[in-house]
């Protein structure tokens, strides 16, 4: 069976190709810009991929067309996939089909967390010998020699990121909804993806729907310290559980202490003492994510000591909060936030591991929702109150947005100084790094918030810093 998938190069289609490569498949695709990492992920992996689109990779020995949800009517391989009714389909309608009717699904879900609480709960099986399949939207440290979207096993569990994306152009429906859920985790629920939902109930009403797929002899694990995943344990028809900080979740950690670079806490279920727990992850929000991956864990039979073991040897995930390198005695992180809860969850985590340390915030507007106005007041609140010592935001990415959709920067700079925090627009990346390498301190701390590659700016801070002379590391723990 041969498989063309049209916009190959985004992390899940990639990742669904080698998948599929896996279980026997010939499998190909094409893309705008086939470039590295995704352009040698798919070479490691022995899958062809075209670089840009054209009607003739629209062969007739093809089987099955996968549809990208970046993809719409014009491209030439879909109007030719279109004109000729070749047999076609969405991401995830091709993970549900190929993978899911056989298996425990576990569909990670949720505004903020699904890849880190992915990684942890696919490593934590996977440690304990469960040999889950995984599949993740992004790539985590322990699988493969460098990192890995997913794993291929042979234990009957899929661990599989949900997102409340839309699924294809033909299909404006959340991709989760195809994916079978067995247990289904909901850490967080808040408004988000502005670009495809009008409102905070459209994006309730997509979790709704995640819930009431869940069999009765399933399992539904909510976050309780999120109102809004609370709330969906109204429309559950399963059994429920919630995982939390708060006292009256199912799930509590409590005790919690953070040195070194790790986090040490204690956990309980119901009223009975679970066990201790070391996670070298920092954030309360990632003790959370821990909660979620020993819940869904427990769930499926290991018992304490074999979880603590696997949330231990876990090594992150590669953009959340992860150490670029060390240059010039200034630590640089690379982290995915684009969301404002997200910003002020980094910030605040980042705070609290370097108390004595002056913090950088360095903020690119790239993502559908953080180009636009709706979050202005959110971002302004989750900067004025992050602590961080000097703030660098970016020109937002989507230009092209009408000026009273769009985010303003200038406006939102002045926010933060009016409540005491110091606030700059420095626009391109250029100027960004030179800006940080004249100001810099020993011990300082800067972290880059994008969910997109932002001109490469990491590295790129990372040379300037190192042609200072100083004494660096790269990719420091």
């Amino acid at each position: 069976m041969k498989v063309h998938l049209i916009g190959v190069c985004g992390t899940a289609m990639a990742t669904l190709a080698a998948l599929l490569k896996q279980r026997g498949f010939d499998v190909q695709g094409s893309d705008q810009g086939v470039y590295p990492p995704m352009s040698e992920f798919l070479a490691t992996e022995g899958i062809r991929a075209f670089d840009g689109y054209d009607a003739a990779n629209i062969t007739g020995d093809l089987s099955l067309v996968v549809v990208g949800n970046a993809i719409s009517r014009g491209n030439p391989e879909l109007e030719a996939v279109l004109s000729r009714k070749i047999r076609y389909c969405s991401l995830p309608e091709a993970i549900r089909e190929h993978f899911l009717w056989g298996a425990h699904s576990v569909v990670i879900a949720g505004t903020h967390g699904k890849t880190t609480t992915t990684s942890l709960t696919g490593w934590v099986l996977t440690s304990a010998g469960a040999d889950p399949t995984v599949l993740i939207g992004g790539i985590a440290r322990n699988f493969g020699d460098d990192g890995s979207s997913y794993r291929i096993g042979a234990g009957r569990e899929f661990v599989i990121e949900g997102d409340e994306y839309d699924s294809a152009f033909f299909d404006k429906t959340a991709k989760f909804l195809k994916y079978l859920p067995d247990v289904a985790v909901v850490n967080n629920v808040e408004f988000d993806h502005a670009d495809i939902y009008p409102n905070l109930e459209a994006v309730q009403l997509a979790f709704q729907r995640l819930v009431q797929l869940v069999p009765r002899n399933g399992l539904l694990l909510l976050g309780h310290d999120s109102d809004h995943a609370l709330a969906l344990k109204a429309r559950a028809v399963s059994p429920v559980e919630t995982f939390g900080l708060s006292e009256q979740a199912d799930w509590v950690a409590y005790d919690l202490t953070a040195a070194d670079g790790l986090q040490h806490f204690s956990v309980r279920h119901g009223q009975e003492y679970f066990g201790a727990c070391t996670l070298p992850l920092m954030g309360e929000h990632n003790v959370r994510n821990a909660l979620a991956a020993i819940a869904v864990a427990a769930s499926v039979g290991l018992d304490h000591v074999t979880i603590a073991k696997g949330l231990r040897s876990f090594r992150g995930v590669k953009r959340r909060l992860e150490i670029v390198g060390e240059a010039g005695g200034v630590t640089i992180y690379d982290d995915f936030a684009h969301h404002p809860t997200a910003v002020a969850e980094t910030l605040r985590a980042v705070r609290l591991a370097y108390p004595g340390r002056r913090v950088w915030a360095v903020f690119e507007p790239r993502s559908a929702s953080s180009c636009r106005r709706v979050f202005q007041r959110d971002f302004a609140h989750a900067f004025s109150g992050s602590q961080a010592d000097e703030t660098l935001i970016a020109t937002v990415f989507r230009s092209t947005l009408p000026e009273g959709e769009r985010l303003s920067v200038d406006e939102l700079v002045d926010e933060i100084c009016k409540a005491g925090r110091r606030a700059r627009h420095v626009g391109g990346t250029d100027h960004i790094i030179e800006t940080i390498v004249n100001e810099r301190r020993p011990g300082d701390v800067v972290v880059i918030m994008s969910n997109g590659g932002f001109d490469n700016i990491h590295r790129r801070l990372l040379a300037r810093l190192r042609d200072s002379g100083q004494p660096q590391t790269e990719g420091a723990a």
